[in-house]
């Protein structure tokens, strides 16, 4: 080229190309788009060059997932650097020089931020970024970027290898808003400090609702405005996504990118060539602007946390205080809820703290824990519901919406978990969404106590959630798991609800393996029916451990009347050890037989205020 990219966008308003996956799909491509540098390089050629024909003053290369971790899901992590390298020879091979080549990096990780580690993401960022410079591109495009964090680090990464020009793109769920409740405009003038020459938007939105994001985005003091929208929102049709034809709409939304300051124009997923001619089209005869009003869009309306707290004491206050029982109580499998009602009376008059409710638990389906919470509410009944929130059966939308719907309904202790496989239960057809982790719902969550959903924007008022958190120390290493638990605090757990334990040894180990956490930790009891009962949990529930001394106990009372007698006397010699380490006791109420966890909250009681009474003394 005889005039560098970024003198050439302070002169004019440029124009990229547009999705490169778009016309391979429409070839008939089913499988990795980046692969076809190496097996079928004259259909990259051929959507290089039909961009070039539309207008495009810049195109990318067809690398955006290739990197080792993308590229791992075809079993092609080994070819990193041939497909980058073929990608820019390809593109440079269309541009003859006339048209500037940007070696483009996709994005990684989404919501979904556990799935790759921040170092395995640099590692694979770094093969990629030095296969596209050894080639000799014209610029670093990075797109489609929705973790802030994720990019921040890159960008870094890239500014010290390279005096190349590097373009940003960052990606919106919400108009002008990011994943982390960043404005657009504070996230472009953090990339700009941080060495991007090029910062604006990609993928997701329309031209609509981008234009309408960077209205309040100023004009960067020193980079320039980028904007690659969709052609549209997506329509599902015969299987198939499809996007809008009408490029026309392009043409006429090419001046307003121009009017807010936009000098880079391109297009993401859906648009063609035809849209990139309209967009050229759009701009002939149009300078770039130099100034610029900014138009105020309305904040984030939160209010403070002291507005939204509970008002009354939250099961973590009472459990860093005094002694804690909360009771496990499964909602029914059916629709006769009476029995259920009797159990959460009976455990409300025992004066146990909070009944938790699963979420169909074991993968079988029982009435809505929400209903359940909701139905003792309406009895009245003073004992807090602790709702299970597992991520097996509802994708990101539809926990959104479950959270604000336990808002709105006032509950708010919530116990995150990942949940069984819906292989194990009644329908082992079903499908598991997992979209998140408990680590990341958990996270989630506590966004929302910050007044924003999952996607960034404002949820108008912040939530009070606590959020429990599940943990098994019924593992032969003890110590890693715990580390696990420190990971689980970090992402915003404020209490944990442990696997029922059934060896005086692991309780006391688990004191001192935890001394140093602060979070209150309740110790699961589960008080035995049976010597199959018990062989059931030891041998086909995973997380369950039972010792020999308590299955050889349990083995001995072959009476039905007599084994849950020594049941309820194995789970009184538990609590005795738990209630010397820890404050919080939880219940697991075994098969309805919710009078065995009354009577168990009623020794609690007993021994606890005889703790109490011996320390006064």
């Amino acid at each position: 080229m005889t005039s560098s990219l970024l003198q050439a966008l302070k002169e004019n308003i440029l124009i990229a190309d547009g999705a490169i996956g778009t016309l391979l799909y429409a070839h008939g491509v089913d499988q990795c788009f980046e692969a076809y540098n190496l097996s079928k390089p004259e259909e990259v050629l051929q959507v290089h060059q039909s961009y070039i024909d539309a207008g495009a003053d810049i195109i990318q290369t067809n690398t955006y997932g290739a990197n080792y971790i993308k590229l791992a899901r075809f079993g092609l992590e080994e070819e990193v650097h041939q497909i980058n390298t073929r990608a820019v020879q390809l593109a440079k091979q269309a541009a003859k020089n006339e048209t500037f080549v940007l070696g483009t990096i996709g994005g990684i990780r989404g919501i979904q931020k556990l799935v790759t580690s921040k170092k395995d993401i640099i590692r694979s960022f770094k093969e990629q970024l030095f296969s596209l410079l050894l080639e000799g591109v014209d610029g670093i495009l990075l797109e489609t970027y929705y973790d802030i964090d994720e990019l921040t680090a890159v960008l870094e990464i890239a500014r010290k290898e390279t005096d190349l020009p590097i373009i940003t793109n960052v990606s919106m769920h919400e108009p002008g808003i990011l994943e982390n409740g960043m404005s657009l405009a504070d996230v472009l003038t953090q990339l700009e400090v941080l060495g991007a020459d090029v910062v604006g938007v990609n993928c997701r939105l329309g031209p609509h609702h981008m234009i309408e994001s960077l209205e309040a985005v100023p004009l960067p003091e020193r980079a320039h405005l980028s904007a690659f929208p969709n052609a549209s929102l997506p329509a599902y049709e015969n299987g198939k996504l499809v996007y809008s034809k009408q490029t026309d709409y392009f043409k006429r939304c090419a001046k307003e990118f121009r009017d807010q300051g936009v000098r880079l124009i391109g297009g993401c997923c859906g648009t063609t060539p035809e849209h990139i001619r309209a967009l050229k089209d759009g701009i002939e005869g149009l300078t770039p602007i130099l100034d610029k009003t900014v138009q105020v869009k309305e904040g984030l309306i939160t209010l403070p946390s002291s507005q939204t707290v509970q008002s009354n004491p939250t099961l973590v206050d009472k459990a860093k205080k005094q002694h804690t029982v909360i009771v496990e109580l499964d909602a029914p499998k059916h629709l006769e809820i009476d029995e259920f009602i009797k159990g959460a009376k009976a455990l409300e008059d025992a004066g146990v703290d909070a009944i938790t409710l699963a979420d169909n638990s074991l993968a079988t389906p029982r009435i809505s824990n929400l209903a359940m919470a909701v139905k003792m509410k309406q009895l009245h009944l003073n004992v807090t519901p602790l709702i299970h929130l597992t991520c097996r059966d509802r994708n990101l939308i539809g926990l959104q919406a479950h959270l604000m719907g336990l808002h709105t309904l006032g509950f708010h202790e919530i116990l995150a978990i990942t949940g069984d496989p819906t292989r194990i239960g009644g329908f082992p057809g079903a499908s598991s969404v997992f979209d998140v982790t408990s680590f990341e719902l958990t996270r989630l969550i506590k966004q929302c106590n910050q007044g924003l959903s999952f996607s960034g924007a404002s949820l108008r008022e912040n939530t009070a959630f606590q959020v429990a958190a599940a943990f098994n120390p019924n593992v032969a290493n003890l110590e890693k798991a715990v580390k696990r638990m420190h990971k689980k605090i970090e992402h915003g757990a404020d209490y944990f609800l442990t696997q029922p334990i059934f060896s005086h040894e692991k309780i006391i180990a688990l004191a001192r393996e935890t001394k140093h956490i602060e979070a209150p930790i309740f110790i699961g009891i589960m008080p035995l029916v049976s010597y199959k009962n018990a062989e059931f949990l030891h041998h086909e529930v995973p997380g369950m451990k039972l010792s020999d001394e308590v299955r050889a106990r349990m083995q001995a009372r072959s009476n039905r009347a007599d084994a849950i007698r020594e049941g309820i006397e194995i789970a009184k010699e538990l609590i005795d050890t738990a209630i010397s380490y820890f404050n919080g006791i939880y219940l697991i109420t075994p098969f309805m037989n919710y009078e065995i966890t009354v009577e168990l909250t009623d020794y609690v009681h007993e021994k606890t205020k005889a703790k109490s009474t011996a320390k006064i003394r």
